[in-house]
C-alpha cells in the first residue's frame, strides 16, 4: 500500500472524526422545559406499559374469565373488521395477594409461537354450529398477533391485552373463547 494514500485517509478519517464532535457538542445543555419530549412507544414487541394501562380500561365488559395464580381476564371487545380480521381486547390482572408469573403454557404448544417467547398464542375460538376452531393469526415470521413479551404481573396490577384472529362467517355471533390454564367463556361477536 502506498503510504501517500494512507496518509490521505487518516487525514480524512480526523477531519470527519473532528466534524462529528463539533456538531454533537452543539446540542443545548439545558433542554428547555416548552420543548415536547419524544414519546416512547409503548413497546415494540406488544407489551403495554403503566401509562397506556390507565388510557386503556375498558369500557364495557363481555366476559371475565379466571385463570391459575389469581390471574384473570375481562375482554371488553370483540370487533370484526373489514379485513376479515376479529381482535379481542380486554385486560390481563392479578387478583392474588403477590405476583404472579405469567405461566408459559398462555401462548400454547406450537413450536413456532412459543420460539417468539410468552404471549397469548395459545388462544383459540370455538365456532361450535360451523363445527370450527380459529386460532391466534400469526404474522409472515411467526410470531402471533396477540399481546407477547409477558412475564410477571405484580399483584393488584392489570395490563391491557389483544389478540387477533381470522373472522368468522358473518353468520356467527358466537363463539367460545379458550385460553390455556383459563376456564372457556362464550363471546358474543360484533
Amino acid at each position: 500500500m502506498n503510504v501517500r494514500y494512507a496518509r490521505k485517509g487518516l487525514a480524512s478519517l480526523a477531519v470527519a472524526s473532528a466534524a462529528l464532535l463539533v456538531v454533537g457538542c452543539g446540542a443545548d445543555e439545558d433542554p428547555k422545559a416548552d420543548k415536547p419530549t419524544a414519546a416512547a412507544p409503548s413497546s415494540q414487541k406488544g407489551v403495554p406499559t403503566e401509562s397506556t394501562q390507565a388510557a386503556e380500561q375498558p369500557t364495557e365488559t363481555l366476559a371475565v374469565i379466571k385463570g391459575q395464580k389469581g390471574l384473570e381476564l375481562t375482554i371488553s371487545s370483540s370487533e370484526r373488521d373489514a379485513g376479515g380480521f376479529l381482535t379481542i381486547k380486554g385486560q390481563l390482572r392479578n387478583t392474588s395477594d403477590s405476583g404472579t408469573i405469567i405461566p408459559s403454557r398462555l401462548s400454547g404448544d406450537e413450536t413456532e409461537v412459543v420460539k417468539h417467547g410468552n404471549s397469548l398464542g395459545g388462544a383459540t375460538l370455538v365456532d361450535s354450529v360451523g363445527k370450527k376452531r380459529y386460532y391466534v393469526l400469526r404474522d409472515t415470521d411467526g410470531r402471533p398477533l396477540t399481546t407477547s413479551g409477558l412475564a410477571n404481573l405484580a399483584a393488584g396490577r392489570s395490563i391491557p391485552v389483544f389478540l387477533q384472529f381470522p373472522a368468522p362467517p358473518a353468520s356467527t355471533t358466537e363463539v367460545s373463547f379458550q385460553l390455556p390454564t383459563f376456564e372457556p367463556a362464550t363471546l358474543k361477536l360484533s
